[in-house]
């Protein structure tokens, strides 16, 4: 059985970068802070579909206390001058019995890379193991490259096009051979 609050896989991108994908700990708040305030306005609205200047208090207690049963999130991060850093969250949230719903958002110096598929991928083997059979996400019509990883990911997608989103639906219980 996989233990999600301590999750951590190591991965080498498409420009070999090596990155480690792991369980996002209650002592990221600063890391996930400094990461926040790297991104494009663009980013955060494409994200949380308006925009934000920062992490707020809740957004601190949720990451303080992840409980990583009802929410897992993984984080991408690197080392950089001797210092991890974070350059891409991930996450999900039950909604139903055995559906969750779950976001991304990658720093935009490494988008491309394949990270959010990777994090996607280790998101999908815990939810499996947890018996989460959908993964439920809400994007933006203009976000075609979150679609296309939705669309890769292996797993049957249905959309349904909602005012300026579409409502993606994947089937964690087919496809892909696991």
């Amino acid at each position: 059985m996989i233990d999600a609050r301590h999750y951590m896989a190591n991965e080498s991108l498409r420009n070999g970068l090596e990155i480690c994908i792991r369980a996002l700990r209650p002592d990221d708040g600063q890391r996930m802070a400094e990461a926040f305030s790297k991104l494009e306005s663009d980013s955060i609205y494409t994200r949380f579909f308006g925009y934000k200047k920062g992490l707020t208090d809740a957004d601190y207690r949720l990451i303080r206390e992840m409980d990583f049963t009802t929410r897992v999130a993984l984080i991408a991060t690197l080392i950089e001058n001797g210092r991890e850093i974070v350059i891409a969250s991930s996450s999900y949230a039950l909604c139903g019995p055995d559906s969750a719903e779950i976001a991304f958002i990658v720093e935009e110096d490494y988008h491309g890379l394949g990270i959010a598929r990777r994090l996607l991928d280790h998101l999908g083997r815990i939810a499996r193991q947890q018996g989460i059979k959908t993964f439920l996400a809400e994007v933006l019509i203009k976000n075609a490259a979150m679609l296309r990883v939705f669309a890769a990911s292996g797993w049957p997608m249905e959309t349904t096009i909602t005012n300026d989103s579409l409502h993606v639906t994947l089937a964690l219980t087919a496809g892909r051979g696991e």
